[in-house]
């Protein structure tokens, strides 16, 4: 079964409340000057195109200048084949709902991007991305998203479509960051695959294989949108996740809790947009301000709301969550048992029996995601009798990026490989 027929059987079937909204009274009936419409809500424009030289460059000279701060700033360096293809980028809008206010209509953004290689039939590659704390650094713009640039460098120029959801909050969105809250990021994900297989067949390009994969808060994304695509029955080849938080409560404790050398900076400003987020989508009203301390909330409210950048947010805060967030708060983690708790135990997005091969990525020196998390879906699948998992470890001195960019490399040949390329 491929894409198409495999997405079109599951809206069918378990979509028609959502195809309800895509009607006239939708917020996308209006056409947008310079789009166009290929479906009910959805219409997409060129926005730009990459030649071969600057794909080349994306994997070069770019590549250096984003892992310079890294702890293995040239390890990847000459490790990218050169680009077979210029690639062509398409920003796509699209008509979607949010599960968590009674699917209330509302509209999202993404990026198609289609290589110049005349082939009517592509593998789809869906990358979700990682944290950003600016709503303009997302798949729809990727000139602001080099992990974007970089998956169109090592698949769009290699013959793969790629495409990526901006996620709720972000992009085209006026709604609240909807930050590590399942449902909705469940719902702007598969319905940006939706968006992006009717704008492949209005380009004349017909969608097949779909591929899965994401870093960081991506790999958390990536992985609760392979579990509503398999509860749905539409196929996926295969999955990747690199330094994927897929427990984040056990996450949020670690960090908290359990604090290590190696941990990242930017760990408050993270738990500033998480805490909020699930107090706009989830109805928590009061939640930071029982969490973090008061005189780093108004900081945090800006933060989310977008009225300031994350180093204005990190000169005004601390960098240690102990600084950050309220003893009281740290210490509820320790029962679990306030409705905060319970929202991060339902986002787990690894505890059932899956079917997909799935490739997880760890590093010795990953800042954000330790060891042990990045581990648990191989684990979870072994102990459950699921699809056997490979854990990829980059190498013990691999930092976030570092374990980015080797899942990168890593995933390619292994995709290429069901495709029997």
């Amino acid at each position: 079964m491929t894409l198409l027929t495999g997405l079109r059987s599951a809206g069918l079937l378990c979509f028609m409340s959502v195809a309800a909204w895509f009607g006239p009274a939708s917020p996308s009936s209006a056409q947008t000057p310079g789009y166009t419409r290929v479906g009910p809500g959805i219409e997409y424009r060129l926005i730009g195109t990459y030649d071969v030289a600057r794909l080349d460059r994306i994997l070069g000279a770019e590549l250096d200048e984003f892992m310079a701060s890294s702890t293995m700033p040239t390890e990847f360096r000459g490790k990218f084949p050169p680009a077979r293809f210029g690639v062509k980028l398409y920003k796509v809008r699209y008509a979607s709902v949010v599960p968590e206010w009674n699917n209330r209509p509302t509209i999202a953004s993404g990026l198609v991007a289609v290589p110049d290689d005349g082939a009517k039939t592509l593998p789809v590659v869906s990358y979700q991305h990682g944290t950003v704390f600016d709503r303009s650094y997302v798949p729809s713009n990727p000139d602001s998203s080099m992990e974007t640039r970089i998956m169109i460098a090592r698949f769009a120029s290699q013959g793969y479509a790629v495409i990526g959801a901006d996620y709720f909050g972000r992009g085209d969105s006026t709604l609240p960051d909807s930050y590590l809250v399942k449902n909705s990021t469940q719902q702007a994900t598969y319905d940006m695959l939706q968006a992006a297989k009717a704008v492949l067949e209005s380009l004349g390009r017909t969608p097949d294989r779909l591929f899965i994969s994401g870093w960081s808060q991506g790999g958390w994304v990536t992985m609760a949108l392979l579990q509503k695509l398999e509860a749905l029955g539409a196929p996926v080849t295969a999955a990747a996740a690199a330094s994927a938080p897929v427990d984040i409560r056990v996450t949020v404790t670690r960090w908290m809790n359990n604090p290590q050398p190696i941990d990242a900076a930017y760990l408050p400003g993270v738990l500033a947009i998480q805490l909020q987020a699930h107090e706009n989508y989830h109805g928590l009203p009061g939640l930071a301000e029982t969490a973090i301390r008061p005189e780093y909330l108004a900081a945090s409210r800006d933060l989310f709301a977008g009225r300031s950048d994350f180093t204005t947010f990190f000169n005004a805060t601390k960098p240690t969550l102990a600084e950050f967030l309220k003893p009281e708060f740290r210490a509820s983690a320790d029962t679990a048992e306030s409705a905060y708790w319970r929202r991060l135990d339902d986002n787990e997005a690894y505890r059932r029996r899956s079917k997909t091969p799935l490739r997880a990525y760890q590093g010795g020196k990953d800042e954000v995601t330790p060891i042990g998390i990045a581990r648990l879906p191989e684990m979870t699948q072994s102990m459950l009798g699921g699809v056997p998992v490979k854990t990829v470890d980059v190498g013990p001195d691999a930092d976030h990026r570092a374990v980015f960019i080797g899942a990168v490399i890593d995933q390619k040949p292994w995709f290429d490989g069901m495709l029997g390329r």
